[in-house]
């Protein structure tokens, strides 16, 4: 079956009776912890707490029905809400152009699961991906400071939320102030022994939704919820937006998927079991799709809900389902009461988001680790922070790839090797020997393993050219599993110059897939039949046949 194709008989008939009653539990469970999460990430966007909720409810389902990740619970995270805010921000006058942004997030998302991406996101370097979500952090932290000083969060860049944040302080709302450190710190301080039994930010929730209620009711609350089913929302732009929208998506779908593939692999260590990461892509696709036509704001695999629902029980796909459809009856009945619930309260709740969204461990080790991984993930960090979060990753993944580059080019010119003679490492047959003694050093062996790439194509080249005592250079590729375009060249090019110094270059052991390489670049062509043997001994023979032609008769 095709990892997209939903097989109904795996969502009907997969739990026995027992299991059901976990997945049942783990479900609720996981639905009490994401309402909080919903409503404060849904008016952090500022596409509203019904939009939060929503965005929870479809992805949650979606996601859970047709993903590869059996026991994921899905709905917006902290890195999603940092991007569907700037969307929103950007986008203020029509939030069909908002919504639009979701949808496509979604397409390219199944395009990404259709076209078997899956294993190649996930090979994203650990510092990027560190200090992409540290940077994330530090903007979900920056984003409250305003809502916990009872006050708007100025419209622009982080810069000018920083620039302003000298003049929020000098005149806060105490009654915010008093609500978002009360929120924050039942988050924070409440036992264990209680959360077991009701969310810390759920107490979170009730405990200040009471305390502003009674003592301080001019502090800016949610306001009122709509209720009742979500409306269609048709996705309408004009053309001159479209580049921005497909940016926004690509940066969207881009994080959801790092965002959800992580998760699962959170999740696969809790269960010893092994998920689909292509067929995950495609269920966070079809959530985010239809997240965006009803109008919910986009979301992504929840490490602490996918947690708590492995925790309480869950083990199927349906507890997500149970999750998702939970909360849609939560929304139906407590939309009302959601309307009063301070804005402060949810930015203490989103303040400890953001300061768990934060890689504490790297930071803390940054002095221990390697220097080149701490520059990647500190200028991953401060990108995301302070200029754009395409551009960090982007920046982050050619730094990190350079670097990677670089090693290997290193490592592979340290397995060089010249044999200008018979020696013990070449492990020679007695008729080997004999040719190399005869050629009085007029023969060179060149060894080198591992791929050939541009990294190291050009100082190989170099060093296969250093050696001017050779009349005949053989080339042992039989080490080299595949060679690129570009170390073609640089052999093309050294070929080039021993045949205008009368010189000539025999290659052997090369492999059927390094052979294609070389004859697209027309590096076959120029070696001749002579030029190609297929084992050292054949090279050899070769070259002592080009020395014997070159004697005065």
């Amino acid at each position: 079956m095709h990892p997209d194709v939903l097989d109904m008989g795996e969502f009907t008939g997969m739990t026995s009776s027992g299991s059901i009653r976990g997945d049942v539990f783990g479900g609720l469970t996981a639905a009490v912890v994401a309402l909080p999460l919903a409503l404060a990430f849904g008016v952090a966007s500022g596409a509203g707490a019904l939009a939060g909720l929503y965005g929870a409810i479809l992805v949650g389902f979606f996601a859970a029905v047709w993903g590869g990740t059996a026991v994921q619970i899905s709905g917006p995270t902290g890195p999603m809400t940092v991007v569907m805010a700037a969307i929103v921000t950007q986008f203020s006058g029509s939030l069909s152009e908002v919504f639009l942004v979701v949808v496509l997030t979604g397409v390219l998302q199944i395009i990404y699961g259709v076209a078997g991406f899956g294993r190649y996101i996930k090979l994203v370097p650990q510092p990027v991906v560190s200090g992409f979500m540290s940077g994330i952090g530090f903007i979900v932290i920056l984003l409250q400071l305003a809502p916990m000083l009872g006050q708007q969060t100025p419209e622009g860049s982080n810069l000018v939320l920083l620039a302003a944040l000298p003049e929020m302080l000098a005149s806060p709302g105490m009654a915010a102030l008093i609500l978002g450190f009360l929120s924050f710190g039942i988050v924070v301080l409440t036992p264990e022994r209680i959360t077991r039994y009701v969310p810390s930010t759920l107490l979170a929730i009730i405990v200040g939704t009471l305390v502003g209620i009674f003592l301080f009711p001019e502090a800016p609350v949610i306001g009122a919820i709509p209720s009742g089913l979500p409306a269609l929302q048709l996705p309408s732009a004009s053309l001159a937006d479209l580049p921005l929208i497909l940016r926004f998506a690509l940066i969207l779908s881009f994080l959801g998927a790092i965002d959800s593939l992580l998760t699962s692999l959170v999740a696969d260590s809790m269960t010893r079991t092994s998920h689909d990461s292509n067929r995950e892509l495609i269920g966070q696709g079809i959530g985010n799709m239809v997240a965006g036509l009803l109008g919910g704001i986009a979301g992504a695999g929840a490490t602490m809900r996918t947690l708590v629902n492995i925790r309480a029980g869950g083990s199927t796909r349906l507890s997500g389902a149970i999750h998702a459809l939970a909360l849609l009856l939560m929304v139906l009945i407590f939309a009302d009461v959601a309307s009063h619930i301070p804005l402060a309260v949810l930015a203490g709740i989103l303040m400890k988001v953001g300061i768990d969204i934060i890689d504490w461990r790297s930071l803390k080790n940054a002095g221990r680790a390697s220097r080149s991984g701490v520059v990647i993930m500190l200028t991953t960090l401060l990108i995301t922070v302070f200029v754009d979060l395409m551009a960090a990753v982007a920046v982050g993944i050619v730094m990190a790839s350079v670097l990677f580059v670089a090693r290997m080019a290193e490592a592979q010119l340290a397995s060089v090797r010249f044999h200008f003679g018979v020696s013990p490492e070449l492990n020679l047959s007695p008729e080997e020997e004999v040719i190399l003694n005869e050629a009085a050093g007029k023969i060179v062996l060149f060894h080198v393993e591992g791929p050939l790439s541009f990294g190291s194509a050009r100082d190989i080249a170099k060093l296969m050219g250093s050696s001017r005592r050779e009349e005949v250079l053989i080339v042992d590729l039989s080490l080299v599993p595949f060679i690129d375009s570009s170390a073609a060249a640089a052999l093309e090019e050294v070929l080039d110059r021993f045949r205008r110094s009368g010189d000539t270059m025999i290659i052997f052991g090369a492999s059927q897939k390094v052979r294609h390489t070389l004859n697209r670049t027309e590096v076959l062509q120029h070696l001749g039949e002579q030029g190609l043997a297929s084992s050292r001994l054949e090279a050899l023979r070769a070259a002592r046949a080009v020395l014997r032609a070159r004697q005065p008769a």
